[in-house]
């Protein structure tokens, strides 16, 4: 399975429903911190965007231990 979709189903498995956009491969902690993670969306509707990420419960450990698993 490509690296793309593994992230996908595993942050899904951790907590279904979030949204969030990433590029290239995420192999490491370092790659997991640059997540932008949708917070809302503005007057216009545009999406907004943080890598702070606003879900405690998805944690590194918690998305690796999903995505060794795949």
């Amino acid at each position: 399975m490509e690296n793309q979709n593994k992230v996908c189903i595993a942050i899904h498995k951790v907590k279904d429903g979030v949204e969030f956009a990433f590029r290239g491969d995420i192999l490491t902690e370092e790659d997991f911190n640059k997540i932008e993670w949708k917070t809302g969306v503005d007057s216009e509707g545009a999406s907004i965007m943080t890598t702070t990420n606003p879900h405690s419960e998805i944690t590194w450990t918690k998305f690796k231990t999903e995505m060794d698993q795949l």
